[in-house]
């Protein structure tokens, strides 16, 4: 399975960009904003691409030629403002949905956020980027894809353990980003996710056996 992990220079997108790559039944395409940071990943042997989520879903969909799946884990950062939050998490997750729509790469993983879907456990800190979340897992889940929607609590730069906790509705609490990556290759080898939206944090169970358990 060749899989196009979107946003691959962020936090969570180099660690799975570095997981995929260590899996021999995977391949990685890495699409990133400037030519440098494909240069750098080209120099480790990971084929990339530079595409701006800015851009037109044409230009998005020439990035999944080849692709059998994408993750979307691309966000505008907390030093942006909401303009950013909007052109990026929101927009920019929907261009892609419907670039993978058009070229027909059937599989696809959202990284969300932790009651996404609930508008009563919102931080009102950060409103809008719920609002980006919630709006555009909403169009995955209308469109015909195969997708599987992951929504971690507050992220952590700590190693993982490799144990979480998955479910539909989860209080607060936080999961390492090793462990977010962990969970998503899990989530691509296994064709029970298809069409699964779950919260994720920290737990007592291995991620293996979460996911065959969902």
């Amino acid at each position: 399975m060749k899989v196009l992990v979107v946003g691959a220079n962020g936090k969570i997108g180099r660690i799975l960009v570095n997981k995929l790559q260590n899996e021999k039944e995977f391949q990685v395409r890495a699409m990133v904003r400037s030519e440098e940071q494909a240069n750098a990943l080209k120099e480790r042997g990971v084929d990339a691409v530079v595409t701006d989520l800015e851009g037109t879903v044409e230009h998005i969909g020439n990035a999944m030629d080849g692709c059998d799946a994408v993750v979307f884990t691309a966000g505008s950062g907390s030093k942006t403002g909401p303009d950013k939050t909007l052109t990026v998490d929101l927009d920019g997750a929907v261009k892609t949905i419907e670039a993978a729509e058009a070229k027909g790469v059937k599989r696809f993983v959202m990284v969300s956020a932790l009651q996404a879907n609930n508008r009563e456990k919102w931080s009102m800190k950060i409103k809008h980027y719920y609002v980006a979340k919630h709006y555009a897992d909403r169009i995955l889940m209308d469109s015909d894809l195969d997708y599987t929607i992951v929504k971690p609590g507050a992220l952590l730069d700590e190693p993982g353990s490799g144990n979480i906790q998955i479910g539909e509705s989860l209080e607060r609490g936080s999961v390492p980003r090793e462990d977010v990556a962990s969970t998503i290759v899990e989530v691509l080898r296994n064709p029970k996710t298809v069409r699964r939206s779950f919260d994720l944090v920290s737990g007592d169970v291995s991620i293996s056996e979460a996911i065959a358990n969902l």
